[in-house]
């Protein structure tokens, strides 16, 4: 059997992702001026890189190749049903007139075929199917996935994985440079820098980095000093709060997303290697966990209940955070027992070595 296959799992993810999801719908919720909600996309993004250079690590080692069929199987299993289902439900929505709409042709080809940034960027969100803008970050990526196990591959094949790591250091290093292009000399928006592919994309590769150099589950402990974390985690935490509260808009479309890759290392090096630790004990509590699993619907689809609480509570913000966190919630979990898990013990069945 495939070892790179879902009986792979860190418990510690699954509460990050929580976090994560939780960033978000409560900066959508009406509280975007205190929560930083766009970092909870950047964690999802870390994230991603993480694991699937994990996966892929691992599949290598076994067999000295990646099963591109297998890898891309995967991920459409795993990603295609929530995100279709949730799209096609909002499109009845606004067909039927439960919700406003000017949806146009082109802007939901764009969400069917995973062009949502860049349609956000060129021509806006107002014609995009209502509520799913939050679909721009599964547009980067679905990119990420599609041309980095090749990538991968082929690095990996030709180094060691501590120089791979200084090849995406690299890559990340160039895709800083490139924002900074954007913004200072080449007269692009701050749309173009938060929404791009091919500005964010180190957000992922600083995820990828640490799955091929220090792994937590993979690699030599780094024997930290117990008192040593603490200092490593504090560096992190500070350097995060500097790039909450700096709000000079050219750092904030340039140099932040790469220091918020740098501080989210050693926060999730440490979640991960050390689950016991009580800083991150938390992370990996039953209802905590559970939560992270079904985050993915939840994320996709947590605009439209906050948009339809919000037609009961005009200007009742809490009462309508507080609405639509049990709608999401409830429909997050209905597709999870409806619709994800059957796919998963599908694919299990049709698929026993991916």
């Amino acid at each position: 059997m495939n070892t790179a296959s879902s009986n792979f799992y860190i418990p510690s993810l699954d509460g990050i992702r929580a976090v994560a999801a939780m960033l978000v719908f409560v900066a959508h919720a009406g509280w975007s001026n205190i929560i930083p909600g766009g970092f909870g996309v950047t964690i999802f993004f870390f994230l991603s890189g993480y694991l699937i250079t994990t996966l892929l690590r691992r599949e290598f080692e076994n067999t000295g190749s990646i099963n591109f069929k297998k890898f891309y199987l995967r991920r459409v299993y795993r990603i295609f049903p929530p995100l279709y289902i949730i799209l096609l439900l909002i499109i009845i929505l606004a067909l039927t007139g439960i919700v406003e709409h000017q949806m146009r042709p082109w802007a939901v080809i764009s969400q069917i075929f995973y062009w949502t940034n860049y349609y956000i960027i060129f021509y806006g969100e107002q014609y995009l199917v209502p509520s799913t803008v939050v679909y721009w970050s599964l547009a980067i990526e679905e990119h990420f996935y599609f041309v980095f196990p090749l990538i991968f591959l082929l690095v990996v094949r030709r180094f060691s994985y501590s120089n791979t790591a200084l090849f995406f250091i690299v890559f990340c290093s160039l895709v800083l440079i490139w924002r900074y292009w954007l913004i200072l000399a080449g007269g692009m928006s701050h749309d173009y820098t938060y929404y791009a592919t091919d500005t964010r994309f180190d957000s992922l590769l600083f995820g990828c980095i640490m799955g091929v150099w220090k792994n937590p589950v993979a690699d030599e402990d780094w024997k930290l000093g117990y008192h040593f974390r603490y200092l490593v985690l504090c560096f992190a935490v500070i350097l995060l709060l500097f790039c909450f509260l700096w709000r000079d808009e050219t750092f904030r479309e340039t140099l932040r997303y790469t220091l918020q890759g740098i501080a989210l290392f050693p926060i999730f090096w440490l979640a991960i290697r050390h689950p016991e630790w009580l800083v991150f004990r938390w992370l990996n509590w039953r209802p905590v966990r559970f939560f992270g699993v079904i985050s993915y619907t939840f994320y996709l689809s947590h605009v439209i209940f906050l948009n339809l609480a919000g037609q009961l509570f005009d200007a009742e913000v809490s009462s309508r955070a507080f609405l639509g966190f049990i709608l999401t919630l409830s429909f997050s979990m209905l597709m999870f027992y409806v619709v994800e898990r059957p796919i998963a013990g599908l694919r299990r069945r049709l698929h026993t070595d991916s």
